[in-house]
């Protein structure tokens, strides 16, 4: 509220004012907020779309009903959510029902009236600081009558109006403005499954709360309220409120319509009041034409009636489809969006392997034949080529490979598409301590480690930072990715391409397993808002393409070229007989490769697209078949994959994640390499002498 705070994008500073509004909900000032609706309004479906990669999971004391909660960030606050199970109504509730209650009135803070009872409070934590009440759309007036009772808890209250898009099929159209108005709370319509409105329902929770706002008095009609006039008078006493700490609405109504625990509890903690407040319940009862339970039923049915038929009309049933409906099908339908996705993932291959390659054949391969000829003895000449070998590398990476796939993919993040993407497969990175958010720079790092990294630490924080950067390292970077279709593709087919790739999945699968397992500290759920689809704009496509690449000149420009001289150094020298024997035991006795790969094997981590190069010159051959067989060419691919990716990835890691990270994924990535290569090398071995 009248703070500011300045926005940087990359060198540039672009002056944004962004409300700040306070107080911040964070850490321990957090907001509590409590999921509640009927079953199969689509409460489960809400929690899981914000829910964090680990929710904890418990029960609600005395019951074998089950609760999940989770922080969650929302903007610059957090607020923890719970998910209670499912509640038609808050009047006779069951054995199992009734804690769900006692969390939304009491939370861990036990009334007096409960003291006598075993056990500790219904959940470990305070009561919600608000409630939202998911509403399936299509079924607003019944679910409306429980609204009437949530709105007597005396608590700031939001409507998920859930399941729009199956409303509008059917002919109903809700005048969203109007049933906010008459409920005095507002009213956020949404469709869980496919993410829409998520973000506008917590903003509206954080604002709700920090107005402090509670829904409108919504008493019964006045024949009733004339007849229990005498009962709310008799009940209205201090010693009773401290007793059990409720609204007095709301404490009338369970009374009114004859609630077993409210009665038990009034006839042990006031047995001398009870009979007077018996007496004055049976001639409220007296004075209707009905039951007073009936009767207030009936009223509460008549009222969600009389909202539903002011905000509501019927026409004829929506025909005809959009565009944009057709493309949410296929990017956040639960099964449909993961075709969705694997048509961006094969556009994404597309333009690394097809496209890329062109760019690179007009651009780094005409440097490269270039200077071809250039072949000097020198040591100050050996240093220049190196220098020159250097700014080619950084060209053939950075024009075919890098700035056509983050162009690509901030296109598809302006239109809308990579943020859907991110929805439909937030749930599958849960199982790897992740986010879906970490979708595009996984993506990126098809094409370079590098921004893929900066990408990641963009988007994650703490413990999902981590996993993520150590993550990417083991995604096949375009230098990678040449080596293996060059040697794979030659010599072991389509099949040795596909199953390494399917290997390099499995094996990032299981290691984000392990590292989630591993790191305890669990990082909030994310919001994610799913943008309008919208046309690309070429000016901010462009800035953003550079704040993402920009790393390229800060760190891989000196480490590609000092890497490139001191690679040409120890060549010019002869220290290559000396390191492919120190390096024996890993190429000869584990990996079973000729020794003189050696050398490829430890510069790969300078410089990953002179590898293939440094392959054929240690063997003397292009034709790499003739030396090795398809064993040791899938062992030395494998080892190559999971092997660091390059200095340069690692220098990234040491600015986004800190030393001592960077030195573990380093640690681990060699680690992997060897027990994977290793570990197939065996099984091949053993495939190859059954066969034979």
């Amino acid at each position: 509220m009248g703070k500011t705070a300045n926005l940087k994008s990359g060198q540039a500073v672009q002056r944004a004012t962004v409300a700040l509004h306070t107080p911040l909900f964070r850490g321990e000032r957090r907001l509590r907020i409590a999921l509640v609706g009927m079953p199969n309004a689509g409460k489960s479906t809400l929690f899981k779309a914000v829910s964090s990669t680990a929710p904890r999971t418990g029960r609600l004391a005395g019951t074998g009903r089950a609760y999940e909660e989770c922080t969650v960030q929302i903007g610059l606050d957090e607020a923890s959510v719970i998910e209670l199970p499912s509640i038609a109504a808050l009047h006779h509730l069951g054995e199992e029902d009734l804690p769900a209650l006692k969390y939304l009135l009491w939370g861990d803070e036990r009334p007096p009236i409960s003291l006598h009872e075993p056990g500790g409070p219904p959940a470990p934590f305070a009561p919600p600081d608000l409630i939202v009440q998911v509403v399936d759309a299509t079924r607003l007036e019944s679910h409306l009558e429980l609204t009437l009772e949530l709105s007597q808890l005396g608590r700031p209250m939001v409507i998920a109006l859930n399941m729009m898009d199956e409303a509008r099929d059917k002919g109903l159209n809700i005048n969203v403005k109007a049933l906010s108005k008459l409920l005095g709370m507002p009213v956020v319509p949404t469709v869980a499954l496919m993410g829409h409105g998520i973000a506008d329902l917590f903003a509206a929770a954080v604002a709700a709360v920090r107005a402090a706002s509670c829904p409108l008095p919504q008493p019964a009609s006045k024949h009733i309220c004339d007849s229990l006039a005498p009962l709310s008078h008799a009940l209205n006493r201090p010693e009773i409120h401290a007793a059990f700490r409720v609204p007095h609405p709301l404490l009338l109504m369970q009374v009114a319509a004859g609630d077993p625990y409210f009665h038990d509890e009034l006839g042990q903690h006031f047995p001398q009041i009870l009979p007077q407040l018996q007496q004055l319940r049976s001639e409220a009862s007296a004075t209707l034409p009905r039951s007073l339970e009936e009767e207030l039923h009936a009223d509460r049915h008549h009222r969600a009636a009389t909202l539903f038929e002011a905000s509501t009309r019927m026409g004829a049933p929506h025909e005809g489809r959009g565009w944009r409906y057709w493309l949410d099908e296929l990017f956040l339908h639960p099964q449909w969006g993961l075709i969705g996705s694997l048509a961006v993932f094969a556009a994404v291959l597309f333009m690394v392997f097809e496209v890329s390659a062109w760019l690179d054949s007009m651009s780094a391969a005409l440097l490269i034949n270039a200077i071809a000829d250039w072949q000097p003895t020198s040591t100050g000449g050996v240093i220049g080529r190196a220098v020159a070998d250097g700014l080619i590398g950084l060209v053939g990476i950075v024009v075919p490979y890098m700035l056509p796939l983050v162009l690509l993919l901030v296109a598809l993040e302006e239109a809308g598409v990579m943020q859907r993407i991110a929805f439909v497969v937030d749930r599958g990175f849960h199982r790897i301590g992740l986010h879906g958010g970490v979708a595009v720079p996984f993506l990126t790092g098809l094409g370079c480690n590098v921004p893929a990294i900066s990408a990641a630490a963009k988007v994650t924080s703490g413990r999902e930072r981590v996993i993520a950067s150590v993550l990417i390292t083991f995604v096949p970077c375009s230098a990678r990715s040449a080596i293996i279709l060059a040697l794979a593709g030659k010599y072991l087919g389509g099949t040795g391409v596909f199953a390494i790739f399917a290997l390099t999945i499995v094996v990032v699968a299981l290691m984000g397993r392990l590292l989630a397992r591993n790191r305890r500290e669990f990082g909030p759920g994310q919001v994610q808002e799913i943008p309008p689809y919208a046309l690309p704009h070429w000016r901010s496509m462009l800035v953003e393409t550079w704040t993402r690449t920009e790393d390229i000149v800060t760190i891989v420009t000196p480490l590609l070229v000092g890497g490139s001289v001191l690679l040409a150094l120890l060549h010019h020298v002869g220290a290559d007989t000396l390191i492919n024997t120190l390096l024996t035991p890993v190429t000869g006795w584990w990996l079973g490769l000729p020794l003189v790969l050696g050398v490829p094997i430890l510069f790969g981590v300078l410089r990953k697209e002179l590898s293939l190069l440094m392959i054929y010159q240690a063997l003397g051959t292009f034709e790499v078949g003739t030396i090795l067989d398809w064993v040791q060419i899938t062992t030395f691919l494998l080892f190559l994959t999971f092997y660091i990716p390059c200095i340069s990835t690692f220098a990234v890691m040491l600015k986004t994640i800190g030393r001592k990270e960077a030195l573990i994924s380093v640690s681990l990535s060699v680690g992997v390499a060897l027990v994977v290569s290793g570990t197939v090398r065996m099984l091949l071995e053993g495939v190859r002498l059954f066969w034979v």
